[in-house]
């Protein structure tokens, strides 16, 4: 450990002092600082009673503090004099603040953590700030070691539109104790919450399978003055953010540790039932590294690397993190540029990193979604990149001169922006020729597995109080049958990968549930699977992918119009009508009530012939067999009108109907059913 952190010492040491050579530190210039067009923070922190002063802020415990956001809802100009009208007050209440980060701390300038509490000081206050989600622990960001201001900015930005969780980030201008201390960024801190790392929080009573599976947030990084490392994988030091160190059992540890093992173990193993890819969410990985590698992270594998893993789910990497040493801003004049990080002989971290490019299939991968995204509009195109650049240059571009007057840190910073964007074009180029080539993979054939059925909000009732009834239903609507070996719910918040060698067959319609025996109790058959966690009530993104993460089907649900409200809360649940519609479009779906799900299926008996349709008055309807009843749903998906038949051919009066979309659903007498959508104008 001494060896690792001497390296990380000497970089910052020499940084430090290129500082101290080349910008005016001489001494720090008092800013007249009065209005903005970023938004302003005022923080007080309490008067200590020994030295009628403002509390010093130290590296824990928290002190006290009062908190004003100053941020005009229209986003016209902020002042210091708008500190006391309270519409123009995005947050107004108490923090505990603290100082936070590493060798940043010892820079004039300093980092902060602070957590939004409740008038009593203690109980933490749930807040959205800034137009974040809802939470209580935040980052004032200093830009330590960054004369360009944009580094982390930049990165966290790509990883979003990756479609990766990021910390979100706002620049601000801030003012501590009547002192105006320069540009930061507010931003979230990385912990497990459904709008940012999406797992469920481990318990310590949670020490057996299923529920020691997860959910845990993992770093490779230094450990904190006086304290070990969790345990240590060839010279990277692993850490605990969650479950907390003090919090973490024996069990969990083992389990979590395990899983890097197992991956680690499996490398070059890429089979169904054992392979890395059966290991870790592969798209995680390779998106980690895209970001990372076109960076040129310095201190990424070995420091500031995140994973997560939820319950039930794979191991993932990420969020991305820390950015200040990047973009060719080490002491190797932009040498940077033609090499891999995972490669370059300095903190390459575990060796799993440079593994990864000795599986052909998973640079193959990486190499299709290289190009993927560096194409021209796309996140990593450097036009893209270079755009985003001078956008956000030009929003901060008032606060620059401020922090270069207060701070003296920024030297020459047009010279080290127009670095970052020839060091982009660069790096672009040489991974782009170097990514290798991506023929295997880029046309993967998947099954025809389509998502049919949602009950995401069920109806509570004395028997089942709970939503442990809810389900989804998955058809195979292929002729063959289909292996599931490696397929699973990749999208955070519901995870289930299916058995090895667990098989579905052709027209086959599967269920999984939150809840198994809840299932059979309700329905009467059994459920093929049990996920983890529960389906959202109000909208949720699902999405069915191989055992490398290539979708083989998703469906975003709502339950607002025009997805059927029928189906939330009220005892009906999402039916797709058409296995040949677009299952992500709402008015493709309707609210089902029927509860004999073991005999619904898009039946292949039932051949019908509806005309008109666009229909003015008389809807026909005729069937190959008997019809027993028919029912007629709006938009929403709620029931209006319902025909006994019991004959192989139905007229119906729609006169009365108000132009617009209804589906029409066609029972026989088994109950099996088939589903039309008409138009009434």
């Amino acid at each position: 450990m001494k060896k690792i952190y001497s390296v990380k010492f000497f970089v910052v040491f020499k940084i430090i002092l290129a500082f101290v050579l080349f910008s005016p530190l001489k001494g720090f210039s008092q800013v007249v600082f009065t209005d903005s067009n970023l938004p302003i923070i005022i923080i007080n922190t309490d008067i200590d009673p020994s030295t009628t002063l403002p509390f010093k802020i130290v590296d824990d415990p928290k002190v006290l503090a009062t908190m004003k956001i100053i941020k005009r809802p229209d986003g016209s100009r902020n002042y210091l004099t708008d500190e006391n009208t309270v519409e123009f007050l995005n947050y107004n209440g108490r923090i505990g603040i603290e100082l936070r980060g590493s060798s940043s701390q010892e820079l004039p300038k300093k980092p902060y953590g602070l957590t939004t509490v409740k008038a009593n000081g203690t109980s933490n206050n749930n807040v959205s700030i800034l137009g974040m989600p809802t939470e209580n622990d935040w980052i004032l960001n200093s830009l330590a070691f960054d004369p360009s201001l944009i580094r982390d900015y930049l990165s966290y930005d790509m990883s979003r539109k990756l479609g990766n969780y990021a910390s979100r980030t706002q620049y601000c201008e801030v003012v501590l104790n009547g002192d105006y201390i320069g540009l930061y960024v507010f931003q979230e801190k990385i912990k497990s919450n459904e709008n940012r790392v999406n797992v469920t929080k481990i318990e310590k009573t949670d020490t057996s399978l299923p529920n020691l599976s997860g959910g845990y947030i993992t770093k490779a990084d230094r450990p904190d003055p006086g304290t070990t490392a969790t345990w240590v994988m060839e010279e990277t030091n692993f850490i605990h953010e969650l479950p907390k160190p003090e919090n973490a059992t024996a069990e969990q540890t083992a389990y979590i540790k395990g899983e890097f093992d197992r991956f680690n173990d499996n490398l070059y193993n890429s089979d169904l039932e054992s392979g890395y890819q059966t290991v870790i969410d592969v798209p995680s990985f390779v998106d980690f590294m895209l970001v990372n590698e076109l960076a040129s992270n310095a201190d990424v594998y070995q420091y500031s690397t995140y994973f997560h893993k939820d319950k039930g789910g794979k191991l993932r990497a990420g969020p991305v993190w820390d950015f200040n040493l990047a973009y060719g801003s080490t002491f190797t004049s932009g040498s940077d540029v033609d090499k891999w990080q995972f490669d370059n002989g300095s903190k390459t971290g575990p060796w799993f990193w440079a593994g990864l490019f000795d599986n052909g299939d998973f640079i193959c991968y990486f190499s299709r979604r290289w190009n993927e995204v560096t194409a021209t509009g796309k996140p990593l195109n450097y036009d893209i990149l270079n755009s985003f650049i001078d956008s956000t240059l030009a929003y901060i571009s008032e606060a620059i001169p401020r922090e270069q007057q207060r701070w003296g840190t920024l030297g020459d910073h047009t010279a080290d922006v127009s670095r970052i964007k020839t060091f982009l074009a660069a790096r672009i180029n040489w991974i782009t020729a170097h990514a290798g080539s991506y023929s295997e993979c880029s046309n993967i054939d998947t099954p025809p597995l389509v998502i049919t059925k949602l009950n995401y909000n069920p109806a509570t009732s004395a028997q089942f109080p709970s939503n442990d009834i809810e389900f989804m239903a998955i058809q195979n609507t292929g002729l063959e049958s289909v292996n599931l070996s490696g397929v699973y719910l990749s999208q955070l918040g519901l995870c289930y990968q299916f058995p090895f060698n667990s098989t579905i067959a052709a027209k086959e319609t599967i269920y999984l549930t939150s809840n198994l025996t809840a299932f059979k109790a309700k329905y009467g058959f059994a459920a093929f699977g049990q996920y983890s966690r529960n389906l959202s009530n109000t909208s949720q993104k699902i999405v069915l992918a191989d055992s490398y993460g290539t979708v083989i089907d998703a469906v975003e649900y709502s339950g607002t119009a025009p997805w059927p409200t029928a189906a939330n809360g009220t005892g009906s649940y999402l039916e797709l009508t058409d296995i040949s519609s677009d299952n992500n479009i709402g008015t493709n779906w309707i609210a089902s009530s029927n509860a004999i799900l073991a005999n619904e299926s898009f039946s292949p008996n039932l051949a019908l012939t509806i005309y008109p349709n666009p229909v003015s008055n008389t809807l026909f309807i005729e069937n190959s067999m008997p019809m027993d009843h028919i029912k007629i749903f709006n938009i929403l998906g709620v029931l209006i009108q319902e025909v006994q038949a019991n004959s192989d051919a139905i007229s119906v009066n729609l006169s009365s109907y108000s132009n617009g979309v209804y589906f029409i659903r066609v029972y026989n007498e088994e109950g099996s059913f088939t589903t039309k959508k008409i138009i009434k104008h």
